[in-house]
Order: C-alpha cells, then sequence, then structure tokens
C-alpha cells in the first residue's frame, strides 16, 4: 500500500488551527487543511502492515489502507467511492469524530499514526467541490412505508440507505431543521450547518420526505404513525441530561448543556435573532462543569460570546499524558487530550466535586467545591470556592427522554433507561418498532450512531422482506 517507506520518509503532519485570536472572532470553523503534495505524503505513511487494525478501530469499519492508497496515487474519485462505501458522512466524522483508527492504527505504537481523520475529511471536501456527490435515486420503488422518527447521524444514515434501496422512507424531526445533535448542539466551529443543508438536498432528490417541527408524542402519537407505516425506526437520541441536584441547584445562571448550546447555533443560522439568545456568556464568569466534548462545545462557545474567564471542573483524577501502549494498544487509550476550546483559554481542574451553589437574590454567585481522593472520595480541609456568574452542566446523557413517545408506548428499556434492542436486528419489544443510535446504546460517538442506522437499514429491509 502507498509507498512502503512512506512512514520512515514523512513525519507526521495534521491539520492546522487558526490563530486563536482570529478564530474567537466568529463560529467559523477555523482549521487549516493540508495542500496536495501534504496529503500525498501523509497518505503515503500508511504502511503494508498486514493486519489493519485501523479496521477494527473504526465503527464503521471504514476500508482505510484503500483509499490512503489511492490518495497517495491522486485518485481522490475513486477513494470517495470506497469511503461512501461504508460511510454515508465522511464530512461529518473527518471533522468531529475522535478518531479511535487513529489509535488503532499501526503507526500509534509509536505515537505517530497515519492523519486518517484529515485525509477522510480530504477526499470528501474535495468531492463536494468537484460535484463528485450525486443524488442516488432507486430505479425500482418498493411499495413499503418506512418512519424513522429522528434526524440525527443515526436517523438520517438509515434513511439515506432505505431510500437508495427503494423504499418510501419519510423522516420526522422536532425541530424546525433536520439534523438533530449534528445542527443543534454541535457548535459551527466545529462544523459547519451547511453541510448537513447539502446532504438533506441530496437526500431530499433520492426520495427522502423530511417532516420538521413534528414532535412524535405531542403532535402526533406513535400509534397514529403505526397505522400509516410498515417499520418504524427511532432514532431519538439520548436527551435527559445527568443533573446535579445539589443545594442552590434551582436558581438563575445554572443550565444543563444542551439549553445553552442550541440557543447560539440557531443565532447562527438565522432561526433566532442574536439578541434572542436567552443563555449568554458574555462578560461572565463561566463554569463548565464536566470534562468531555459537552464540556469543551460549552468553552468555545462561551469564549465566543466574549466571558470573561471559563473554569472547567472534571470530578474524575487527571488522566496520564501518556498511555502505556503495551496495555492499551490498539484499543483507546485513557489518557490527557486537550481540545481546540480548551486550548483558548479555559482553566481545567481535575477531582474536583461540587458541594453546593452560592447564590444571591435567586441568581447564582458561585460554586462551594472540594477536592477528591483517587478513590473520589473527599479530602479533609481541601474545600474551595470559586466564584461564578453562569454554570453549565456538561455531565452526559443518561438515556432517552421517556416522556411522550416513550412513556406513550409499551417499549421494554434496558437497566440504563435506553430502548431496548439488540444488534442482531434492532427490533425493539413491539414488532415492526427498531431502535438504533444513541437511544438504544447510550450516549456515544457519531460514527457509531452511523454505523448503527446502517445497520439497522438493513435489518428493516430483511423485515420488510421476510
Amino acid at each position: 500500500m502507498g509507498k512502503v517507506t512512506g512512514f520512515i520518509d514523512h513525519e507526521r503532519k495534521d491539520r492546522q488551527y487558526i490563530d486563536i485570536k482570529q478564530r474567537l472572532k466568529s463560529f467559523n470553523e477555523f482549521t487549516k487543511p493540508l495542500n496536495k503534495n501534504e496529503l500525498k505524503n501523509q497518505a503515503s505513511r500508511c504502511m503494508d502492515c498486514g493486519i489493519p487494525y485501523c479496521h477494527s478501530g473504526c465503527p464503521v469499519n471504514n476500508i482505510i489502507p484503500d483509499w490512503n492508497n489511492l490518495v497517495y496515487e491522486g485518485d481522490f474519485k475513486k477513494a470517495i467511492q470506497i469511503l461512501h462505501s461504508t460511510n454515508n458522512f465522511p464530512e461529518f466524522t473527518g471533522r468531529i469524530c475522535p478518531a479511535p483508527c487513529e489509535a488503532a492504527c499501526t503507526l500509534n505504537i509509536d505515537d505517530t499514526p497515519v492523519t486518517i481523520k484529515t485525509i477522510e475529511c480530504a477526499i470528501i471536501d474535495r468531492a463536494w467541490k468537484n460535484d463528485w456527490i450525486k443524488p442516488q435515486i432507486a430505479q425500482k420503488k418498493i411499495n413499503k412505508n418506512v418512519a424513522i422518527i429522528g434526524s440525527g447521524p443515526a436517523g438520517l444514515a438509515a434513511a439515506q440507505q432505505l431510500a437508495r434501496n427503494g423504499f418510501k422512507t419519510t423522516v420526522f424531526e422536532k425541530n424546525n431543521k433536520a439534523g438533530g445533535l449534528l445542527r443543534y448542539g454541535i457548535p459551527d466551529f466545529k462544523m459547519e450547518k451547511y453541510l448537513i443543508d447539502r446532504r438533506i438536498e441530496q437526500m431530499s432528490k433520492e426520495g427522502v420526505v423530511f417532516k420538521t417541527s413534528v414532535d412524535v408524542g405531542k403532535d402526533i402519537t406513535l400509534k397514529q404513525i403505526k397505522k400509516n407505516y410498515d417499520a418504524i425506526l427511532l432514532t431519538i437520541g439520548s436527551e435527559d441530561a445527568r443533573d446535579l441536584n445539589i443545594p442552590g441547584r434551582n436558581v438563575e445562571g445554572i443550565y444543563p448543556a444542551m439549553d445553552f448550546l442550541p440557543f447560539q447555533n440557531k443565532a447562527v443560522s438565522g432561526e433566532i435573532k442574536k439578541n434572542d439568545i436567552k443563555i449568554n456568556a458574555k462578560n461572565k464568569n463561566v463554569v463548565v462543569i464536566g470534562g468531555g466534548d459537552t464540556g469543551s462545545d460549552c468553552i468555545g462557545t462561551s469564549f465566543r460570546q466574549g466571558a470573561k474567564k471559563v473554569i472547567q471542573l472534571e470530578i474524575m483524577p487527571m488522566p496520564p499524558k501518556k498511555e502505556n501502549k503495551d496495555l492499551t494498544w490498539p484499543y483507546w487509550p485513557h489518557k490527557l487530550r486537550t481540545s481546540s476550546s480548551q486550548e483558548e483559554g479555559a482553566i481545567r481542574d481535575w477531582s474536583v466535586m461540587t458541594e453546593s451553589f452560592e447564590t444571591l437574590d435567586g441568581k447564582v454567585k458561585g460554586l462551594n467545591c472540594i477536592k477528591l481522593d483517587v478513590s473520589l472520595k473527599p479530602i479533609k480541609n481541601s474545600n474551595f470556592f470559586i466564584k461564578a456568574d453562569l454554570v453549565l452542566l456538561a455531565m452526559g446523557f443518561i438515556h432517552p427522554k421517556h416522556d411522550g413517545l416513550v412513556s406513550q408506548s409499551r417499549l421494554k428499556k434496558d437497566n440504563r433507561g435506553n430502548l431496548l434492542a439488540s444488534t442482531n436486528n434492532y427490533m425493539t419489544s413491539e414488532k415492526a418498532i427498531f431502535a438504533a443510535g444513541d437511544a438504544r446504546r447510550g450516549q456515544s460517538l457519531v460514527v457509531w450512531a452511523i454505523r448503527e442506522g446502517r445497520e439497522a437499514a438493513a435489518a428493516i429491509q430483511d423485515y420488510l422482506f421476510s
């Protein structure tokens, strides 16, 4: 594959970011792509390793060595064909996936994995630029109707697969526009929303019908949907956020992350005016509780809104800066990572538990915290106070919301509150109703949602033909 000595001849080089001061002036993406020669050199580093562990590291099982080789040879048109054979939306994963494929790369044994994510993004971006992405309209229509509830990555992937196979496919979305978490949860500086819009346009031409501003379970019942469709796929995500029920919680200035992020996304898209953003970090001392991706999104959004100071708290101990490769490779390692948003000036602190919120006149004024030991037990006399005007709770999600659609059904749930369905056929406890993505597996990655959407579509097809 590629150049036999490529990994020796060329050092790893990844995309760079524009200057922090510049990128904080807007909500636009800020990565600087590699040029054609740099891409060729990086693709050449994909070694003929015998066992491509990147395949198993990638949730959608991208055929990575093949399209790396094609990029090295300059054949981007064939490369996008191979990439699309496993991944419906590489422009999404090429921007927001944490790249477990790179963690599994053989070269990562030496901390120099192939820049797989960057090459993936370059392939799809070039394909769109050259107008290679065309609607794939089914030649034969099948008289079977499938309803998909939720238009996040799982729902979109399933809808596209089913439509291309000739099924009459309708996607219901409670928000004004399709895209789910991709549109309303992920900030534009990580992924601009025209990327979703052009996929929606493509899918509409392929026959997918989008019904937005329809909240199934409120505007229409699941029972009513069942009357008109031969199969239903639930891709409603995991939206029930983990809360912090401690003294002082129920005052102004303390909000779940997903009450904060969508306002800014809607302002950027023009769905609301900038002055209508109800939760704004401008000139405020912001504390983000939670050290994951959602927390980082809150940091980047807060800085762009003009936050005075941002502190991020994590209850777990600080991870090691370097993992023990003998124990972890090719699996996803637990180690210290710093996101682009965290690099923009956030103060991070680990092993911190918030015991109560300090309030005044119904508004938050700060947090009373305590340090924890490695077993997550409070350390005596380690109490401290953090001043805060805005607190954002980004501690993850428990399960899909149970009110509305889920409460109206008799669908069984697993012990974590997710919709019970196995990867054997994605069928729930009720015939003809399927579940995929975060609603089934719990909070996870976009790339896992795409995989489950594709597999659920195949399972629905098998069911309708059985």
